[in-house]
């Protein structure tokens, strides 16, 4: 392992169970623990899983100058940051997550992330967000340009990030924290653990439901061991994550979706605001314009592939044997038992049922697009997350 990889809080208790320790965005992190990846991604659906993504980028971003009225301090730091992309902020709730992306001026991904109103009265003002671990630095740039000197980033990717996921999760959690149970999908709150506070959000990139808990580093470890010593929780690594969130269709950022995809191409187009795109004033709003408009080349597609696994990067093809695109994630699904894959496809190949092929090895490998996801999400949706 290269002396200079980061660390997680939680590095030392991985290694205690026998992790596989990886480089990964900069940090030693457990790709599978002795069980193995497919045991893993299996007990994750149909039990509990554990996962340390405490390489992620949350952080809290504060407004300066508060007035004192909660609305009006949301908007003016929701304001600041919807400079960046092309969801709308203003209208989150108190307690309220949303998925958004920051745009390049070509109206290219630069990231994925989550962005969250706190509930708190006192609060007011500071949005909670967490960006993938890749590019926060960069990230964490964008947000203070954008401030201007209007509002502070408060850095907090020293704590544990820990994802609760499964159909157990929520007995598992409730069990410690009872009052996370009332949450749903896509919504959080502040509670505590040993006298600290922790924030707790009912989400995750698995297609379970779950929760993902920020932890401080006093009682990280305490934490990560309660969860451990449930017989229904296992930890699992990040080979499971990603075939599990492959199996729920959900886009990987650094490979799915970059600098040059837009959301709308990677079938994102929920990111993007009816309110925004009227607006127009966000970072490459043109472009987006154009390809809701009917103006797409390309569009993120399932595929389900026969024959050997379709890794990142296998060329797809048509009928005739044409290029036409590039799978841009795979592997093997434990759930279906079969190989499938996401891609990238021109709109008029993109419909379910069609037929094309993908280049494996040098052999083509008959490959059928999918519904995505491949397998149905099982989030726990409450009315809150239609506002």
């Amino acid at each position: 392992m290269a002396d200079d990889l980061k660390s997680t809080v939680l590095h030392d208790a991985h290694v205690a169970l026998g992790a596989r320790m990886v480089p990964f965005a900069g940090y030693a992190m457990p790709v599978q623990y002795p069980d193995g990846i497919m045991a893993e991604h299996r007990w994750t659906r149909e039990s509990c899983g554990v996962f340390d993504v405490s390489h992620m980028g949350p952080f809290f971003f504060s407004l300066n100058d508060k007035t004192g009225d909660r609305d009006a301090d949301h908007a003016a730091i929701a304001a600041i940051a919807e400079k960046l992309g092309p969801r709308d902020l203003t209208g989150l709730k108190p307690g309220q997550i949303r998925y958004t992306v920051l745009l390049n001026d070509e109206g290219g991904m630069i990231d994925d992330l989550m962005v969250a109103r706190p509930c708190i009265e006192a609060n007011a003002g500071t949005l909670y967000v967490v960006v993938n671990a890749g590019g926060k630095e960069r990230d964490f740039a964008l947000f203070e340009a954008a401030a201007a000197g209007k509002a502070t980033l408060k850095r907090a990717d020293d704590r544990a990030l820990i994802a609760v996921q499964g159909p157990k999760a929520v007995d598992v959690v409730s069990e410690i924290f009872p009052e996370a149970a009332g949450l749903g999908f896509m919504t959080f709150t502040r509670l505590e653990y040993e006298g600290e506070g922790v924030l707790v959000a009912r989400s995750g990139y698995t297609g379970e439901d779950g929760f993902e808990i920020l932890v401080m580093p006093s009682v990280a470890v305490s934490f990560w061991n309660r969860l451990l010593a449930d017989e229904r929780v296992k930890p699992i690594g990040l080979g499971a994550r990603d075939s599990l969130r492959l199996e729920a269709g959900l886009p990987l950022y650094g490979h799915d979706a970059d600098e040059s995809v837009s959301p709308i191409e990677a079938g994102l187009g929920m990111a993007v605001s009816p309110s925004r795109r009227r607006k127009g004033d966000f970072p490459g709003a043109a472009r987006i314009e154009r390809e809701l408009s009917g103006g797409l080349a390309r569009v993120r597609a399932g595929l389900l592939v026969e024959g050997a696994p379709a890794r990142e990067g296998a060329v797809i093809a048509n009928q005739y044997g044409v290029a036409v695109g590039v799978v841009t994630s795979g592997g093997f699904s434990p759930t279906l038992s079969r190989p499938i894959a996401m891609g990238f496809v021109p709109p008029e190949l993109s419909a379910p049922g069609t037929v094309l092929t993908v280049i494996v090895r040098d052999r083509a490998q008959a490959a059928t697009v999918a519904d995505l996801p491949f397998v149905p999400h099982r989030y726990h949706r409450k009315a809150l997350e239609s506002v």
